[in-house]
């Protein structure tokens, strides 16, 4: 939001706890609203031009937010006309290679795997959406401001790959790929370097 606003955007920010931030600014509007309410979405996203969504959650596969959030996004989306979102989505869904992605790799962490099939399945609703989507496959994030230093790579990860990346440095990646559209219709792997 901070960054966004600096650029000069309008922001209507939505979640169940935005009055928490302890942020203010004239070009902002604080939403608060459920993820899985479909008025309360469509309300939030309605004349907007587009969707920045950062949904988190549970690792243990048991919450459910991701993909059926990014399911009810979607339709409110559609609903509301609006057609570009970056969401946020996790490493695994990266492509290990052509046939394979990583987090079908039998060395692929167990602990990650029930996140990472809400990710997949995230995913999956993004590119059956016909809505101009890329979906942002995050290693570890450091709550850390932007840096600037970072790379990114279509549908695979990143090399040299840091398995890490700045808070900041995600969401300056996000807007400006909203700015620039280099990845429509893509995953993209990101790393601090």
């Amino acid at each position: 939001m901070k960054q966004a606003l600096w650029r000069g955007h309008t922001v209507k920010a939505f979640g169940r706890n935005v009055f928490d931030l302890g942020i203010t600014d004239d070009k902002l509007e604080l939403v608060k609203g459920a993820l899985f309410d479909e008025a309360e979405v469509y309300h939030a996203m309605k004349g907007c031009d587009a969707v920045l969504s950062s949904i988190g959650g549970a690792f243990d596969g048991t919450d459910k937010a991701r993909s059926l959030g990014i399911k009810n996004i979607i339709a409110q989306m559609k609903k509301a006309t609006v057609k570009r979102i970056v969401a946020l989505g996790g490493l695994g869904i990266l492509n290990a290679d052509e046939d394979h992605l990583l987090l079908d790799a039998e060395d692929y962490p167990k602990e990650y795997l029930p996140v990472g099939n809400e990710h997949r399945k995230a995913y999956e609703y993004l590119k059956a959406s016909g809505l101009a989507w890329t979906f942002v496959c995050s290693p570890d994030i450091i709550n850390d401001g932007p840096t600037g230093k970072y790379i990114t790579n279509k549908d695979y990860p990143p090399e040299p790959n840091l398995n890490r990346i700045n808070a900041g440095d995600l969401a300056q990646f996000m807007l400006n790929e909203l700015e620039k559209n280099e990845y429509l219709q893509a995953r993209v792997g990101i790393s601090a370097t």
